[in-house]
C-alpha cells in the first residue's frame, strides 16, 4: 500500500440552509437541501488519496448496521481497500449531522464506536507495507490515541490530522508530536495546539516539537516551515458549493504530492488546489480530484 489511513468514518447527513438557531418546540423549518453522503475525516482523506492514483487502506470502526454497511460500500466503491476494517457488533456507527449556513458550519456528532478503535484494530503486516500512515481526529479517538506513538515508530512515514478537540482541552500530544512526520492542522487547530496567538508563531512552536506543520489557511491558503524558513501559498479562486471535507482532501493532495517526491512549495500547491476542488458539491467526495485535473 502506497497509504495506510487510519481513523474515523461516518455517514454524514449536511444540511444546507440551517438557521443560525434552529426553531425548538417541535416547530418545522425548511432549508436549502438536505444530502446523506461519506464523512469522517479519514473516510475523506482516504477517497481523496486514492482518487489521486495512491493505493489506498483505510483502518476505522463500524456498527453493524446499515450506516455501516453505507460506509464500507462507499470507500469500496471509491476504490479505498477496507479488508481490514472492524465491524463492531456492540456499538453503533458514528454519525455526524453538519448544518451549513455558507462557508461556516455546525457539526453534531454522536461518535457511536469511534473511542473503541484501537491500535492493536491496525493488522501488524498492513503497517509493515504501508509507505506511509495517515491518522485522523486524535481527539475523538482516545483507545487509539493511546498506542500511537508505539505505532507511528514503527511506520515508515506518518502524518497526523488531529481535527477538533470537542474537549476543548488540545493536551496530551507532545510523545506523539516528537514522532509524527507531518502535522495537518488548520489555522484554528494550529493555534489552539501551539497556545499562541499568531499564526507564523504556532507553526515555529510545533515544528519545536519534532513535527513539520503544514497548516490550512482556507481563503489563505496553506503555510509551513522549511529549513527554518515559512513558506506559504495562496488559496486559489473557487465558486464555493459546500466546505465540507475540503481540508480532508488537502491532506491528500499532500500526501499524494509527497509520495511522488515533489518539493515543499509544489506539494502545498496541489494541497490546496485538492482542497479547492473538492468544494464544487456538496459533500467531502463528491468533488475530489483526479491527478489530472491538479497537474493539467
Amino acid at each position: 500500500m502506497d497509504l495506510l489511513v487510519i481513523g474515523d468514518a461516518n455517514p454524514d447527513v449536511i444540511v444546507s440552509g440551517a438557521p443560525r438557531q434552529p426553531a425548538f418546540g417541535q416547530r418545522e423549518e425548511l432549508v436549502e437541501s438536505g444530502r446523506l453522503v461519506l464523512g469522517g475525516s479519514g473516510a475523506i482523506t482516504a477517497c481523496g488519496a486514492a482518487r489521486l492514483g495512491l493505493r489506498t487502506a483505510f483502518v476505522g470502526r463500524v456498527g453493524a448496521d446499515p450506516a455501516g454497511a453505507f460506509v464500507l460500500d462507499e470507500l469500496t466503491r471509491r476504490g479505498v481497500d477496507v479488508s481490514a476494517c472492524v465491524v463492531d457488533p456492540d456499538a453503533p456507527t458514528a454519525l455526524t449531522v453538519v448544518l451549513a449556513d455558507g462557508a461556516d458550519r455546525a457539526i453534531l456528532t454522536a461518535s457511536g464506536c469511534l473511542d473503541r478503535l484501537t491500535t492493536a484494530d491496525v493488522p501488524a503486516g498492513l503497517l509493515r507495507d504501508a509507505a506511509h500512515v495517515h491518522v485522523s481526529s486524535y481527539f475523538l479517538q482516545p483507545g487509539l490515541a493511546d498506542g500511537l506513538p508505539a505505532l507511528f515508530r514503527q511506520a515508515r512515514s506518518t502524518s497526523l490530522d488531529t481535527n477538533d478537540d470537542p474537549s476543548g482541552r488540545w493536551e496530551g500530544l507532545d510523545e506523539l508530536l516528537a514522532v509524527t512526520g507531518l502535522l495537518l492542522p488548520n489555522d484554528r487547530e494550529a493555534l489552539r495546539l501551539a497556545g499562541e496567538d499568531d499564526l507564523p508563531a504556532a507553526v515555529r512552536r510545533l515544528a519545536a516539537t519534532g513535527t513539520t506543520p503544514v497548516v490550512k489557511c482556507g481563503r489563505d491558503g496553506a503555510l509551513t516551515i522549511d529549513g527554518g524558513e515559512l513558506v506559504s501559498v495562496p488559496a486559489r479562486e473557487a465558486r464555493v458549493v459546500d466546505t465540507v471535507g475540503a481540508g480532508d482532501s488537502f491532506n491528500a493532495g499532500l500526501l499524494a504530492a509527497r509520495h511522488r517526491g515533489l518539493g515543499v512549495r509544489r506539494s502545498l500547491e496541489i494541497a490546496v488546489a485538492c482542497g479547492t476542488l473538492s468544494t464544487r458539491a456538496a459533500g467531502g467526495t463528491a468533488a475530489q480530484p483526479t491527478w489530472e485535473d491538479v497537474t493539467a
